[in-house]
């Protein structure tokens, strides 16, 4: 195929790519937006379908904006910021719709505002990739580059907070100028924030070799000027990392001062990507939840407490269970430095093998928040829906949060169809802005 291919854009899919169909074919055209025309090139190609991307726009969609970074395009950490925010928003907004009705056949009765904030720095967490490639001048920092294994050539991020992205450059000399350059695969941020508000910036080097003595005064020099906490991973399991220095940085926190509440965590800790945007998530679930004393609640996959706290703060009694025990652990731990001990409870459980036995042994609920990862929560559900054939009262309110509209809309039509629940209202929260990322919240009752 040439350049002289044109093609009419529909609409986006998921991933954020144009959609349009050429002689009874779909396509998928990377950089394309709804309402243009565009010339395209192919690089795969299938009986029903090719993969493509722009090589020129012949008529321009009235929601394009120059993007803000000069490696959109080339690096594979965003795919949306050539879309005006508020479009981008709309499109996630029907992606989940469209995964609702396709998949369960369900319309939400309300469509709750859009969770958002800030577009820009808001990536609190990340790993970041690091390679050695002399030909293009020594160690590149980054992301992939888009559909590719190779570390995007970057120098900075318009994603990350402003600190970090003009921290790229430094961080490339630094690893170049150690011993082991081509032997540290990986560096994982994480940012925090102290009682006072300040952030903490956290950075955990996965070395495959060990540091000579001058590489860790190398690494301590660069701490202090940059004021940084480094932590080592020597070996494949987060249990190696170990805080390196400086030897009494504070642990790492995020605060929710609408619930009172902080939770610390460790660097490697799943936390949300977004701090701002899980704080207004969190007051949207439990403005839902509606968490009252004397009711039992539960908070299914709940890490290391987000939710299960602030539900506790109502004076509800709380049962959180997590498959992680790691987490469980920094949950409980959490729960007795906010003072939430007392009507806090939590289990480790494998809930991927949920089992209507398995819950019952937890007892009655009132109401459950759910929070799972990107695979969903089919067992959790079925098991829910078992014990509401078998005459058990099952909870009368869910709240679902969710990072995969394609796994809420499957677990949404069991709630629906199998279990007796009623899909009362559903939206997005932005949680990835210039991302094709979609995280929802939905309510469901019976």
């Amino acid at each position: 195929m040439t350049n002289a291919n044109i093609a009419t854009i529909e609409s986006l899919d998921h991933d954020g790519q144009g959609v349009a169909h050429v002689e009874g074919k779909t396509l998928f055209i990377e950089g394309a937006l709804p309402g243009e025309r565009v010339e395209y090139l192919s690089y795969r190609r299938k009986p029903s379908f090719e993969k493509a991307s722009v090589t020129r726009i012949l008529r321009a969609s009235f929601q394009r904006v120059t993007p803000r970074c000069r490696h959109f395009g080339i690096c594979g950490g965003c795919s949306m910021q050539h879309l005006d925010e508020l479009a981008q928003t709309a499109v996630k907004q029907r992606v989940l719709e469209d995964a609702l009705w396709h998949i369960a056949r369900l319309r939400p009765e309300t469509v709750f505002p859009v969770v958002q904030g800030p577009a820009w720095g808001y990536r609190y967490r990340a790993r970041l990739s690091v390679r050695l490639v002399r030909k293009k001048g020594g160690v590149l920092v980054g992301f992939h580059e888009r559909r590719s294994s190779y570390v995007a050539d970057m120098d900075s991020c318009a994603v990350l907070p402003p600190k970090i992205s003009a921290l790229l450059p430094h961080l490339r000399n630094l690893v170049g100028s150690l011993s082991i350059p081509d032997r540290l695969p990986q560096i994982e941020l994480a940012i925090g924030e102290d009682a006072a508000g300040r952030l903490q910036y956290a950075l955990v080097l996965r070395i495959l070799e060990p540091l000579t003595l001058e590489d860790e005064a190398k690494l301590r020099s660069f701490a202090d000027i940059h004021e940084v906490v480094f932590y080592l991973q020597p070996g494949g399991s987060v249990d190696t990392v170990a805080l390196f220095h400086p030897l009494d940085a504070a642990p790492l926190a995020y605060r929710l001062p609408e619930f009172e509440v902080t939770h610390r965590f460790r660097p490697t800790d799943f936390t949300q990507v977004n701090h701002g945007i899980n704080r207004i998530l969190v007051r949207r679930a439990m403005a839902l939840l509606e968490p009252a004393a004397g009711e039992r609640i539960a908070d299914m996959f709940c890490g290391l407490g987000n939710f299960t706290l602030p539900i506790a703060r109502s004076g509800a009694s709380v049962v959180g269970i997590e498959g992680s025990k790691a987490l469980v652990e920094r949950a409980r731990e959490n729960a007795v430095a906010n003072g939430l001990a007392m009507n806090t409870e939590f289990a480790v459980a494998n809930l991927f093998e949920a089992t209507p036995e398995r819950l019952a042994a937890l007892g009655r609920f009132d109401k459950m928040l759910i929070d799972p990862p990107r695979e969903g929560a089919a067992e959790l559900v079925k098991a829910i829906g078992a014990q509401s054939a078998q005459g058990v009262e099952a909870p009368w309110r869910i709240v679902y949060v969710s990072c995969n509209p394609a796994t809420l809309a499957r677990d949404a039509a069991m709630l629906a169809h199998e279990c007796g629940y009623r899909l009362r209202g559903a939206g997005i929260a932005n949680m990835f802005p210039q991302t094709s990322h979609v995280e929802s919240i939905a309510l469901f009752e019976r």
